[in-house]
This record gives C-alpha cells, structure tokens and sequence, in this order.
C-alpha cells in the first residue's frame, strides 16, 4: 500500500470540494482550482476527509495513488494558505521591481527583461530589489513562473553570479590555472 496514497486529507472550514466521477474541484479563499485524476483511482469524501482511494495492485494503480493523493492536497492546501517560491538575485548592479503586475529584471543583459505573471500568481520584491517571491495558490504555475524567472539568468559557477532560489546552493569552480610568465 502505498505510505502517501493512503493518508487522509483533511479539508479546512472555508474549502469546498466538489467530487464529479474523476474530476475534483476545490474552491476557497485564495481561488478555485480543478483537475481530471487519472481513471485507475477514484476519490471519496467523508465529513471533512478525503480518501484516495485505488482500482487494484497493478504497477500503474499504484504509481498513480500517491500522485493524485499529492495532487489533491495541494490543491487543498492552495486555495486555503497558497504558495511561494523565492528567488535571490547575486551580483553587481542586478535589481529586480514590480511595475503594475509585471516583474522587470536588471540583470546584466543591454535591456531589462519583463516577465508577465500568468493568472493567479503575484510577485513581491523584497531585500532592496535582490530577493523576489513569486506567490499564488496553484503550486505547478508558482513553481514554473519561478524557474522561467532563474532561466533568465541561472547562477554560473565561477563567481556566483545570477538569479538562484533562496535555498539552493551552486557549486563554484576554481577559475583558470596560471602557468607562469612566457619564456
């Protein structure tokens, strides 16, 4: 049985979920949220509980248990808390703001780049423009939103330079060797 398909998900007081043959949807405070689960599992409710539950033992039933059982949670954890993800910017003279709803990035480039967010995501700047948080309700937009934001300029490994998430750590390398002077 799989450890993550088989927990219950417990619903908050202002989540409404809605069952419909394999389509769930989730509405809250934050936003509403819907998503078709895979035929092999079937999702019940019982008082403020969700179940996930699976056809049979086959390989695939049992990959998609734990994946729709994850996917429903944060669809439920979404509309009540919502998401972040947040973004360093290391380097000289790389600055980050928010025009309107647009997020515009200084970093290193001849111009500055602008990035729209799609709906329901926010970015914040905080740290004097070096740290951004990209904040929403669907985990899958948030997290995309932020890796187009760190492919702008990814951190390199030589001096460190770019835009990294706030908990990732790049490995640096030793620059060139010198060989001493011409002979």
């Amino acid at each position: 049985m799989s450890r993550i398909g088989k927990q219950p998900i417990t619903i908050p007081a202002k989540v409404q979920v809605t069952i419909n043959g394999g389509k769930v949807s989730v509405k809250g405070p934050k936003g509403e949220l819907s998503r078709e689960l895979p035929t092999q599992v079937s999702v019940s409710q019982e008082g403020d509980t969700l179940t996930v539950s699976r056809q049979d033992d086959s390989r695939v039933c049992r990959q998609m248990h734990g994946l729709s059982r994850t996917l429903v949670s944060n669809m439920v954890e979404g509309v009540s808390k919502g998401f972040q993800r947040q973004l360093k910017l290391q380097g000289v003279g790389y600055r980050a703001q928010v025009k309107g709803r647009d997020l515009v990035l200084n970093v290193g480039y001849s111009h500055p780049v602008e990035i729209a967010p799609p709906e329901g995501v926010q970015f914040a700047i905080e740290e004097k423009g070096v740290a951004i948080v990209v904040s929403g309700y669907d985990k899958e937009v948030v997290g995309n939103t932020a890796a187009k934001i760190r492919a702008v300029r990814p951190p390199e490994p030589y001096k460190g330079k770019g835009i990294r998430y706030d908990n990732e750590i790049v490995r640096r390398k030793a620059g060139k060797a010198g060989k001493g002077g011409k002979k």
